[in-house]
């Protein structure tokens, strides 16, 4: 059996944590009402950060010699931990894991003025970017998505996190929200540009299942609108220094997300947290991806071992799985990292099908020639139309 430990991909880590204050109408991730689970008054912090270190453990096997290179703690509204749980965190995970020199350690914040109170200490613990969830600064709009922070709340967590020492800061921000005119997307986008932040998540809403808005459906913008705001959006971000480096992620010169381009280049990650999920190469070359058991309290009261289901990648897949992320990329790529990351040869349907894309205007001919990959605009408009070209 070849080992092929010395070429496996770049490995990242995600971190879950699962509580929220409320829970948004138009999310569907795995989070929770804090207040649930909260036992006079507190969440079960230290009972979580052992499991969470337990989990680790039991995850380290995947490791197999490499450093962390990015690590990602979302959720749910991870600042709404105390200090402590992140000092100890971050103390342990340093003890555990080998890490490159300037990791980038990205956490989910919530613009609520109490979590504001200690982005000082996330940054002391070794928190170095800040990803705050503002999505909106319009009032209507904020109680339509059903999110507890105000306008002047939103602005302040910025100038917060300036403060508390953070140099690479993104804002989620969403258009396409209910009744949403264009001109009210674009003074949205205007005033987190006038934030001056160095990455800009700016994504449509979608309606998903699970969701309160799924069962309530909102009214939405028209097309029309839609194509309106993302057109006009776009070109407002680029003329101000954001340049637009996958579907719904702009940012200024070398401050692209290193976290997400480790998962849409196929990279592997750890996940570990209630419901996480991850992404791992063995020195075999078998591919899999893993998910942990959603519901903290199942996750809090299971050992270890048990936490974790795994699917194996099955190889007929590999183009798909593989194009799916690249292609939400818009820089060229070599067609060779396909092999390098999937350790099989291009298949004749990978072949075949991004043929296909060139002949409509979804991939660059001229990249095409000299063995490389990149999408057009008319692909980024019709991404989903190209992607499908990959199903087996």
């Amino acid at each position: 059996m070849i080992d092929l430990t010395a070429s496996l991909p770049p490995l990242s880590l995600y971190i879950h944590l699962p509580w929220c204050v409320k829970k948004c109408p138009y999310c569907d991730f795995n989070s929770h009402q804090a207040d649930r689970f909260e036992k006079e008054g507190k969440l079960p912090e230290d009972a979580y950060l052992a499991q969470l270190l337990a989990d680790l453990d039991a995850d380290l096997a995947y490791v197999a010699g490499r450093p962390i290179q990015t690590a990602f703690i979302g959720g749910g509204t991870p600042s709404l931990m105390s200090e402590d749980f992140y000092y100890r965190l971050m103390d342990a995970l340093r003890d555990k894991l080998t890490w490159v020199d300037n990791a980038e350690i990205t956490m989910e914040a919530n613009p609520g003025t109490f979590e504001q109170e200690k982005f000082r200490h996330f940054r002391q613990a070794g928190i170095n970017r800040l990803s705050i969830g503002i999505q909106s600064f319009q009032p209507t709009l904020l109680t339509t998505l059903g999110r507890i922070h105000n306008r002047e709340e939103a602005i302040h967590a910025v100038e917060k996190s300036r403060l508390a020492g953070f140099d690479n800061i993104n804002i989620d921000l969403m258009h396409g929200l209910p009744e949403q005119s264009l001109d009210m997307a674009l003074d949205d986008l205007a005033l987190a540009i006038q934030l001056d932040p160095e990455h800009l998540s700016w994504y449509q809403l979608t309606i998903e299942p699970n969701t309160e808005f799924y069962r309530r459906p909102p009214t939405l913008p028209e097309d029309n609108t839609l194509w309106g705001i993302q057109d006009a959006g776009q070109a407002l971000l680029e003329k101000h220094g954001y340049a637009q480096y996958e579907v719904s992620a702009n940012a200024k010169h070398n401050r692209r997300a290193a976290h997400n381009l480790n998962y849409w280049r196929f990279g592997d990650y750890l996940g570990i947290g209630a419901g996480a999920h991850g992404k791992v190469t063995l020195p075999d070359g078998q591919i899999f991806r893993t998910r942990k058991t959603r519901h903290p309290n199942h996750y809090l009261n299971t050992l270890p071992e048990a936490l974790v289901i795994k699917e194996s990648i099955e190889q007929e897949d590999l183009p798909l799985e593989f194009m799916m992320n690249r292609l939400r990329l818009f820089e060229t790529f070599d067609l060779q990292d396909y092999q390098r990351y999937t350790y099989q040869a291009l298949p004749d349907a990978l072949l075949k099908a991004c043929n296909t894309a060139i002949k409509k205007g979804f991939l660059d001919a001229e990249q095409w020639s000299n063995g490389k990959v990149q999408t057009t605009e008319k692909g980024k408009l019709f991404l989903n139309e190209l992607l499908e070209l990959f199903l087996s």
